[in-house]
């Protein structure tokens, strides 16, 4: 049986390409989300008694992924460094049948403006553009399973420590943009380079992302990223 699937909605967020956005949702607290919708969902009376929850799922497309991307049973996590496989349904990978996420993400507030009635968020790992599929509450008498087996991504990933130059400092609190600093560095934070580079500890090369309307740049050595410079595009 076939079907189909519309958005109702779609992201918008600091993370203006898939480079650099966290592999899992809620280890980036910081930075400007929120989902907004399409007619006729973007009207309060759809999401009544939402301010109830804390926290939602919000279930999405992997809308950068082509779609001529053939089925690959297996798929390398960066978790395990990009060199082992695991069934793709053992995975979150985005390379999926039906290229569609889940992410966990904290309801900071609603709002209503000119476009209609939106979501402001936290803790999302979706890039400007994401098509949002649906909205659901999180339970949590349900959906918390404390003795659960995460399988290979049983711990945290280690952080780097996250270092501004004066140059990149004076950039970040001229920019104007709230969290600024907290979202790089939570961003930088999690080692965001390939996963063959991640074992590298003194990288020569200088990396950059757009966050916002600010090109990030920074270079790693030892467990230590340096941010370098955020000027505007």
């Amino acid at each position: 049986m076939m079907f189909s699937v519309a958005p109702v909605g779609w992201v918008e967020s600091p993370f203006a390409e898939k480079f650099a956005v966290p592999r899992q949702s809620a280890l980036v607290r910081h930075g400007i989300f929120r989902i907004r919708f399409h007619p006729p969902y973007n009207v309060a009376d759809a999401f009544t008694g939402i301010e109830g929850f804390s926290h939602l799922w919000v279930l999405f497309n992997f809308d950068r992924i082509p779609e001529s991307q053939g089925f690959q049973p297996r798929v390398r996590p960066p978790r395990l460094g990009g060199n082992r496989t695991v069934g793709v349904f053992a995975s979150r990978s985005p390379f999926r049948p039906n290229r569609i996420g889940l992410s966990l993400v904290q309801l900071r507030e609603t709002g209503e403006d000119s476009q209609g009635f939106y979501l402001s968020i936290s803790g999302a790992d979706l890039v400007t553009g994401t098509p949002v599929l649906d909205i659901k509450p999180y339970i949590r008498f349900t959906d918390s399973v404390p003795d659960a087996v995460s399988g290979f991504a049983e711990e945290p990933p280690l952080n780097m420590e996250v270092v501004f130059t004066p140059e990149a400092e004076r950039a970040v609190q001229a920019s104007g943009i709230p969290e600024f600093r907290e979202l790089i560095a939570e961003v930088l934070a999690q080692d965001p380079r390939p996963a063959y580079r991640q074992g590298i500890s003194d990288d020569d090369r200088i990396y950059g992302v757009q966050l916002y309307d600010r090109n990030v740049r920074w270079r790693v050595s030892g467990n230590r990223a340096e941010v370098i410079a955020a000027d505007r595009i």
